[in-house]
């Protein structure tokens, strides 16, 4: 191995942003949780999915092939989310939330993906939760 004699610059990107290619014939709308299907393409969350994020923006692949579009993704963060059972302040010792799809949040395990965690509980039914798609698989 040989260490470094010159400098050497690299391209970084942001350490909270990813792109993922979008599914064929699909649009992933701004804020939608994002999974990744059985091929490895990006589209709105489908309950057990792996969680890849919360798309910044939408990414309209309604009439392209599979890859045609990327949607970025915002992969981990704090966000604030009606969440179903996070209707008490007993909500802030952090259990986890799930998707059950794009836009529907809840603290119920059951044919769901494990998101984040309730990080502080806001009103009834609503909670900011704590997100991180690298370590969600492992909630």
């Amino acid at each position: 191995m040989t260490t470094l004699a010159a400098d050497t610059p690299r391209a970084y990107e942001l350490g909270t942003i990813e792109e993922y290619p979008v599914v064929a014939t699909d649009i992933i709308y701004e804020g939608a949780a994002v999974g990744e299907n059985a091929s490895g393409y990006a589209r709105p969350l489908v309950a057990v999915d792996p969680f890849l994020g919360f798309a910044e923006s939408k990414a309209d692949n309604s009439a392209g092939a599979a890859g045609a579009v990327n949607v970025r993704v915002k992969t981990r963060g704090k966000v604030q989310l009606a969440v179903a059972g996070a209707t008490a302040i007993t909500a802030n010792d952090r259990p986890i939330v799930y998707a059950l799809d794009d836009n529907s949040f809840t603290l119920t395990s059951t044919s769901a993906t494990a998101i984040g965690r309730v990080s502080r509980w806001v009103s009834s039914g609503v909670a900011i939760v704590e997100f991180d798609a690298l370590t969600a698989a492992s909630l």
